[in-house]
């Protein structure tokens, strides 16, 4: 009898890298365009614009990164923390982590002398697992990792901040506002879009929450811009 094989890909399982992922390319592309924009507003040249906007987009990447890393050590930190407070207390009570255990699962619908043997059970195969997972929340799905948020936050924050940039050095600097804001409104419905679709979440939902927030930080930055330029003036 042939046996077919059920596997699985949970949308949970990207969180590592997805929020990392969308952050940075949402904060590359709305910082660098308000920033872009700001500078066109205040009646700067191309040079300036230009100057600005690939200043944005190396700062941007390394806070991000250094942002993300230190985020992510501290969470990781608090895990080993707890990972170890849990190692020493299976070596010096491991009765009362063996009923800490079974009451956890008692808790979630199992009878007790089930919620016993199936204690007993994952305690004799990897104790420090079973609590980290079940009594801590710590599962290799949703481990920290610094590096990798890191390099995604600055990688993906660059590929956002580029776009702004790209389309001010094609575009007449008394144009760069109009063109740069609208360019930047359609790439965030589609990153919003592209976002929500990795998440499992709706396609629309996504594109506009992004598009508004985008949109809001640019008009902000155009007045700023116009004001100080009025004021120069």
């Amino acid at each position: 009898m042939s046996r077919l094989s059920h596997s699985e890909v949970h949308m949970v399982h990207r969180i590592g890298w997805l929020r990392a992922a969308v952050l940075g390319a949402n904060d590359g592309l709305v910082s660098t365009s308000s920033l872009v924009v700001g500078v066109a507003a205040a009646g700067s040249g191309s040079t300036e614009i230009l100057i600005a906007g690939f200043a944005g987009l190396v700062a941007g990447a390394m806070s991000m990164a250094a942002g993300e890393y230190v985020s992510v050590s501290s969470q990781t930190d608090a895990e080993n923390a707890d990972l170890a407070r849990e190692r020493r207390e299976l070596a010096e009570t491991p009765d009362a982590e063996l009923e800490e255990l079974t009451q956890i699962y008692i808790k979630r619908g199992l009878d007790r002398d089930l919620a016993g043997q199936v204690a007993a059970q994952l305690t004799a195969g990897d104790a420090l697992a079973a609590h980290a997972r079940d009594e801590l929340g710590i599962s290799e799905t949703l481990a920290a990792r610094p590096v990798q948020a890191a390099l995604v936050s600055a990688l993906t924050f660059a590929a956002g901040a580029i776009v702004p940039v790209l389309v001010a050095m094609a575009t007449p600097a008394d144009q760069t506002s109009i063109v740069v804001g609208a360019s930047t409104i359609v790439a965030l419905a589609i990153l919003g879009g592209l976002g929500a679709n990795a998440g499992g979440a709706g396609i629309l939902r996504g594109a506009l929450r992004v598009t508004f927030w985008g949109a809001l930080a640019m008009g902000v930055t155009a007045a700023v811009g116009a004001l100080f330029g009025v004021s120069a003036g």
